[in-house]
């Protein structure tokens, strides 16, 4: 029975994660830790660390995981380009997954956005709209993030150049390799997420919305069972849920 501890346990996330083992009867939660526990002081008991606790101390779980050769599955969101890399420098010592949602809905999302954006092509304006509840501190969200990146993907633009955060004032014409990015914050709003594809006659919306922090808790619980089998890697929910 592989044998978890959770970090960022006194968050939303982590009550979440907490009251949902409870359904895995094939995972064994040894330790939940706070911001203020010492996780290297219990690391020796578990087969998996599930990180949701903030950007800032993540990297420092990861170098911990892969000193002891443990696994970890993140949800944390919010990194810097160079504090993802220095995250994911240690799954070559350790299996990590890292994905910005652990919903299977999202991630069927993930799969739809792609296929629609190739399917489509590249006549229509793709749009992202996304909303949380207004306690979120990073903009847009992480699933939103990856959402643009696929479409940025198979449009094969730089997202640097590409996106478009809103739009103010006179900024003339829509241009055709513009995608754009609108965050939405207000009330107790767990998460939704709109893909626009907008054409001349027709338009196309692929949209998830969560009710519950329940899915993402058990995403990322299914995750860590999966996880504890693998080899050391980066991996995603992608390939948890066998969609690659």
């Amino acid at each position: 029975m592989p044998r978890v501890i959770i970090t960022g346990a006194k968050g939303r996330m982590g009550q979440a994660l907490l009251t949902c083992a409870k359904n895995f009867r094939e995972l064994e939660v040894v330790a939940a830790i706070g911001r203020n526990d010492d996780l290297g002081a219990v690391i020796g008991r578990c087969d998996v660390v599930i990180d949701f606790s903030s950007h800032t101390a993540t990297a420092g779980i990861a170098e911990l995981c892969a000193k002891n050769k443990k696994a970890i599955v993140i949800g944390t969101t919010g990194f810097s380009e160079a504090e993802k890399l220095g995250i994911t420098s240690h799954s070559g010592q350790t299996p990590m997954v890292l994905a910005t949602n652990y919903s299977t809905g999202v991630n069927t999302l993930f799969w739809l956005t792609r296929k629609a954006a190739e399917i489509l092509g590249p006549d229509f304006d793709l749009e992202v709209v996304e909303m949380h509840h207004r306690l979120k501190k990073d903009a847009p969200s992480g699933t939103a993030t990856t959402l643009l990146e696929i479409l940025g993907d198979v449009r094969k633009v730089q997202l640097a150049e590409a996106l478009r955060h809103g739009r103010q004032g006179i900024v003339g014409a829509r241009t055709q390799n513009e995608i754009g990015i609108h965050a939405i914050r207000g009330g107790d709003v767990v998460g939704d997420h709109t893909v626009i594809y907008a054409n001349t006659g027709e338009r196309v919306e692929l949209t998830h919305k969560a009710s519950s922090r329940d899915t993402f808790a058990n995403g990322a619980l299914r995750a860590a069972q999966w996880l504890v089998q693998q080899k050391p890697g980066l991996y995603d929910m992608q390939d948890v849920l066998g969609l690659k």
